[in-house]
């Protein structure tokens, strides 16, 4: 929750080469007060069944950017390591896009919501409601 002097932020992820929420996928939550200082890892969660994020630890005052990092390439892994149980490999496990890091500014008082649309071979991102 966001207050006077804090942001706060939230997320979910899209798989969009299926339609459906990316379960399991860890995410980690780091911030930084101004442009030259220094991240500061503030902890992480996983995406539930409805690929959202829940319990994101809160921003510390001061922040100004906010970074995100998503590990889909487990994410993948397990997706193609189901999908190809009964049929031939078809190709590599893993992901092109390993891991995901958005980084973007914030304004204490505001919330952020930072959706990812995931596929195997792109993504894109957007500040939703």
């Amino acid at each position: 929750m966001s207050t006077a002097t804090t942001a706060s932020v939230s997320t979910h992820i899209l798989d969009t080469s299926v339609g459906r929420p990316a379960e399991g996928v860890a995410i980690s939550l780091a911030a930084r007060s101004g442009s030259g200082a220094e991240w500061i890892a503030l902890g992480g969660s996983a995406t539930d069944a409805d690929g959202r994020c829940k319990d994101l630890p809160a921003l510390p005052e001061g922040t100004t950017h906010v970074r995100l990092d998503f590990e889909v390439e487990a994410y993948f892994s397990k997706k193609q390591a189901e999908a190809q149980q009964d049929a031939p490999r078809v190709r590599d496990s893993g992901a092109f896009f390993p891991e995901v890091a958005i980084t973007f500014a914030v304004t204490p008082g505001e919330h952020y919501h930072v959706p990812l649309l995931l596929n195997p071979f792109g993504y894109s991102v957007y500040r939703g409601s």
